[in-house]
């Protein structure tokens, strides 16, 4: 156990936050309002899905009656999801003014939703209620009282976000206190203080929060926007003042630079305050929660994200390297496996004997400590890093390079001979890829030619045409994204380029380098190591 764990306010025995503290979360509504996220009504079940199995409390599904899609996913939700830990909440607005909660037609489509939880949006800063509701301060209040009131008496427990709450207390903070207490007053479970603009920093947040709580006496939550960076702690430090619900996203969707993060906010909630917000054993599927969402909403994973990004434990000096392998927790602030991650340990010229060491036995090649040996890897890796090559994005050609110096000889399936491509531009606009390798492999010399979607692709489908009669395991293999970077070099197209390459087999991913002065043959060079490390891992022996 590290020394960090549960050093924030003291901590909490679990059974008594059954109740007492909410996770809830928004990925459905507000997370959705990110640019470059369309979800479909399937996306959303399958969102849900995920978010009850990690065992938040409440998931805001969206607002009925304002859209076809939200309409159908809370009915669909109803007949075809059997929440196991989440209640499914309905999002929506206080009624109009000048009329009532029980003849409006958006508050009758929120009891329609068969929710057993409903959010109200409701205004909390003066001159949006004169200026965007245009009604009065005494109507706006009014509205909060009629609506909350009337869906308490329909059997739907109630929350309220105060919408800009943090702006309009620092506009006029009697009466943005004032709409809290009408939703509190009217039987509203949690009245929530929402920094809709992002523009707080934790201090504020804590000094607020802690004065309408004392003030009005209702239960407070946190709704924090990212626009300072500072959401994942303006939560916390609502946390800290006395609010018991946050809300956030999955993976910080959300509008403009998105939304509180959900998986930093419970770990931190979990690990770091000893809180029970998520039911046992949860916080070990974080990771891959967080991962299967972002292929639900089709965008890649941030690498960096803290405590799930593939990033979160991975380590690159040399320095860090060296502690690490005396005591991983003299560089990590907790064990990666609490949250579903894992360590890893990057290759670079930044490495020394430790990380690659700490690296070979990540991958399964043991050094046996010989200095003599982790000393040439060493200088290898340094040789080959000022020539272009970058190992960290790698893992498949540092391996390669790894066994080669352990066995004394590259593992080899074929020869190359030569290779070329050819790309023909034709007069009606269209294009020809063709290449031709001439290679060796089990003591034949092979010459194949093929076509493709350009010159890369025509390698590929050549290189298969020449070797799978040898290798049938190569039928599997599919390129699956292919990088390409110009380094510095003399000037212009006289760079030196390197090219990244990721394969896999229908099982597992790998990655593979190549340095040239043009693409094609670096893309060779990285295609060459693709098939060979993809042969070695299938069990295949060299034939050279």
């Amino acid at each position: 156990m590290t020394t960090t764990e549960a050093t924030g306010p003291a901590a909490h025995d679990p059974a008594a936050d059954a109740d007492g503290f909410h996770v809830f979360d928004t990925t459905l509504r507000d997370g959705a309002q990110r640019e470059g996220i369309n979800l479909t009504v399937a996306d959303k079940l399958a969102i849900a899905r995920h978010l009850d199995d990690f065992g938040v409390g409440f998931i805001e599904g969206g607002w009925p009656g304002a859209n076809p899609r939200d309409t159908e996913f809370f009915a669909r939700a109803r007949a075809e999801i059997d929440f196991k830990h989440a209640k499914l909440v309905a999002f929506g607005a206080t009624r109009r003014a000048g009329g009532s909660a029980a003849e409006d037609p958006q508050v009758r489509a929120l009891l329609e939703s068969g929710a057993p939880v409903i959010t109200l949006v409701a205004k909390s800063h003066d001159r949006h209620v004169e200026l965007a509701l245009r009604t009065t301060l005494d109507e706006n209040l009014e509205m909060v009282r009629d609506t909350v009131s009337h869906l308490v008496a329909q059997g739907r427990r109630v929350f309220v976000d105060c919408e800009h709450f943090f702006d309009g207390y620092r506009a006029n903070a009697e009466y943005a206190k004032s709409v809290v207490r009408a939703a509190h007053e009217a039987g509203a479970d949690v009245v929530i203080l929402c920094d809709t603009n992002g523009g707080m920093l934790p201090a504020q947040v804590t000094a607020v929060v802690a004065t309408v709580l004392a003030d009005t006496g209702a239960r407070l939550g946190i709704h924090a926007q990212d626009d300072t960076g500072c959401a994942v702690a303006n939560t916390l430090a609502a946390v800290d003042a006395g609010a018991t619900h946050v809300q956030c996203t999955a993976n910080g969707y959300g509008e403009r630079v998105g939304n509180a993060n959900l998986f930093p906010v419970v770990a931190a909630l979990e690990i770091k305050y000893g809180r029970r917000v998520l039911p046992e054993g949860a916080l070990a599927e974080m990771t891959r929660i967080s991962h299967a969402i972002a292929e639900v909403v089709n965008l890649t994973p941030s690498t960096h994200q803290p405590y799930v990004g593939v990033s979160a434990f991975a380590h690159k000096a040399g320095l860090h390297a060296s502690a690490i392998k005396v005591d991983p927790d003299l560089y990590q602030h907790i064990d990666p496996e609490r949250v579903g991650n894992t360590m890893r340990m990057l290759v670079s010229d930044m490495a020394g004997r430790a990380s690659i060491e700490l690296k070979g036995k990540e991958l399964g090649v043991d050094l046996g400590g010989d200095r003599a040996l982790i000393s040439r890897v060493v200088e290898r890796v340094k040789e080959r890093e000022l020539q272009g090559y970058t190992y960290e994005a790698a893992d498949a050609s540092f391996e390669l390079l790894l066994r080669a110096e352990v066995e004394g000889r590259a593992r080899k399936y074929f020869r190359t001979e030569s290779w070329r491509a050819i790309v023909e531009d034709r007069p009606d606009g269209t294009h020809a890829n063709e290449a031709t390798v001439k290679l060796w492999a089990k003591g034949e010399r092979i010459v194949a030619t093929a076509e493709g979607n350009g010159p890369v692709n025509a390698l590929d489908r050549a290189l298969r045409v020449a070797l799978e009669r040898f290798y049938p395991q190569l039928a599997k293999f599919e390129l699956v994204d292919y990088k390409v970077r110009i380094l510095e070099g003399k000037h212009g197209t006289e760079s030196t380029t390197r090219v990244l390459i990721a394969t896999t087999d229908g099982t597992r991913e790998w990655s593979t380098v190549g340095v040239a002065p043009n693409v094609i043959a670096a893309s060779w060079q990285a295609l060459e190591d693709a098939f060979t490390y993809g042969l070695l891992h299938v069990g295949v022996e060299p034939a050279e």
